[in-house]
């Protein structure tokens, strides 16, 4: 099993991306240990249009081409810790993971203006939220970038988010949603609502961060749902942020809660999804 786990490690940090192996359905719960993470990381993927965006990250094998999954990233756009979260997934799924740059048309909020510490900065992180970030129009957009996904062939369909893409996904859960499952990790706007319409199974990852009470009656929701059994919750004790743009991972706590938190959303897809 040690030897299987090396080589998982090796070929993830020190190799191009492989698209010579078999797609596999894995199991053994080692095969879910993810490989340690790097704080000076070089995504494995590439850029590309796809759909109706005119840039994608696009990371994982070609083989694979009846399973994808795609990530909203939060609302600091592309960065390297969010990339590296997305290869992993990737590796250890063999699936294509897509990303989609929803800012194109914009900029991202700068890491450095959060949170908000002004009246002024608060008010321009909720005209964000009301323009570029709209989570009605980018739900729109994420139904129809997985539609696109679906006529091309893939019959197994997931999607995750953080933070605001958090929202997006939930939102995209709903009636006629093109996805198979979805997962939610430091999720910012959560509300019941989104729970109670969700028609597919969800994995809901909040931090210390995100309010409990609402947490807990979205799991209740969940409880009662015919995909109770596929899906999951558990919270996390870290900071809002730690499994995406913000995570610290020369922090051993942090690279700790990271490492945990991805292997968590892949178990979550195998079992609710069959990946």
């Amino acid at each position: 099993m040690f030897t299987r786990l090396r080589a998982l490690i090796h070929r993830l940090n020190h190799s191009k991306m492989s698209t010579a192996s078999k797609p596999v359905h894995n199991t053994n719960a080692a095969c879910c240990t993810i490989p340690p993470v790097k704080s000076d990381y070089t995504p494995k993927g590439t850029y590309k249009a796809y759909g109706d965006f005119k840039k994608v990250y696009i990371t994982g094998p070609e083989e694979n081409a009846e399973k994808a999954i795609v990530c909203v990233y939060d609302i600091f756009g592309f960065k390297p810790q969010t990339q590296q979260g997305a290869d992993i997934i990737a590796d250890q799924l063999k699936v294509k993971v897509f990303m989609p740059d929803f800012f194109e048309d914009g900029e991202p909020w700068p890491v450095e203006g959060f949170p908000p510490k002004t009246d002024e900065e608060k008010q321009k992180l909720q005209d964000f939220f009301g323009g570029l970030a709209s989570p009605p129009v980018n739900k729109d957009r994420l139904i129809n970038f997985g539609k696109v996904l679906k006529s091309e062939g893939v019959k197994s369909l997931g999607a995750y988010g953080f933070c605001w893409g958090g929202k997006v996904i939930m939102l995209a859960g709903g009636e006629e949603s093109p996805f198979d499952a979805v997962s939610i990790v430091h999720p910012a706007m959560l509300a019941v609502g989104d729970a109670e319409k969700l028609k597919v199974p969800l994995g809901i990852y909040p931090s210390n961060d995100e309010p409990q009470d609402e947490y807990e009656k979205m799991v209740e929701v969940l409880k009662k749902k015919p995909f109770a059994d596929k899906s999951d919750w558990k919270k996390f004790d870290s900071f809002h942020g730690f499994a995406a743009a913000r995570a610290n991972l020369d922090d051993p706590d942090n690279k700790a809660k990271f490492e945990d938190l991805y292997s968590t959303v892949i178990k979550f897809f195998t079992k609710a999804a069959d990946f």
